[in-house]
């Protein structure tokens, strides 16, 4: 009998390293990938950018408005660590820093980033690209890349199921097992229903990191 490698289902995935949404999002995908044939392929966009820059900051309040301008950091880091190394080097970093952030609760720590790149062996002084515009045009092709497809009106997370650019799925918390990858299952069928655009409802309740 001849051994078959196994296929697997490229999925992109866009995220802000800040985005609590995006990273129970990003979390259940790794589940995903443990029942189901897909690997992700993780790729950065800019909440500051989308906010600040094509949203014109329109009816931001000023303490969002702060948040975005501080939110240009960690994404910069994770640019400036793509172009060090490869861009293979974003899944680590991501789980590195978004453990941190959200998991960790240490939102205001600015170790963070310094942390995340020494456990994940890149060098500690590419932090100083969070205050650096060097990297700023890499983000924002990468970012354009899928809002560019899904329009401005989204957010984060943004993925690419059955060569569909989606917002979505978002999630109070990850599902594991099984139900990870029956919600995988249902989200390619209904990605891949031509003329199909959203499913929404008002979210209820705080994300989940447990």
């Amino acid at each position: 009998m001849k051994n078959h490698e196994q296929r697997f289902t490229e999925v992109p995935f866009w995220f802000d390293p800040l985005c609590p949404w995006a990273w129970i999002t990003s979390r259940w995908l790794l589940e995903v990938e443990k029942v189901r044939p897909v690997r992700a392929d993780w790729r950065i966009m800019s909440l500051a950018y989308l906010n600040l820059e094509q949203r014109e900051g329109k009816g931001l309040s000023d303490d969002y408005r702060a948040l975005m301008e501080s939110a240009w950091g960690s994404v910069r880091v994770c640019a400036a660590a793509a172009e060090h190394a490869d861009r293979c080097v974003l899944g680590p970093l991501y789980t590195a820093i978004g453990t941190r952030l959200h998991n960790q609760r240490r939102r205001e720590d600015p170790s963070v980033i310094t942390e995340a790149l020494v456990e994940t062996n890149l060098p500690a002084s590419l932090a100083s690209a969070a205050t650096s515009t060097e990297f700023d045009q890499l983000i924002k092709d990468s970012h354009n890349e899928a809002f560019n497809e899904v329009g401005l009106d989204v957010g984060t997370p943004v993925l690419r199921v059955a060569g569909t650019a989606m917002f979505g799925p978002v999630l109070r918390q990850a599902p594991h097992g099984d139900a990870a990858g029956q919600l995988w299952d249902g989200l390619v069928m209904v990605t891949s229903t031509d003329g199909f655009f959203e499913l929404k409802r008002s979210r209820d309740s705080k994300p989940s990191f447990e």
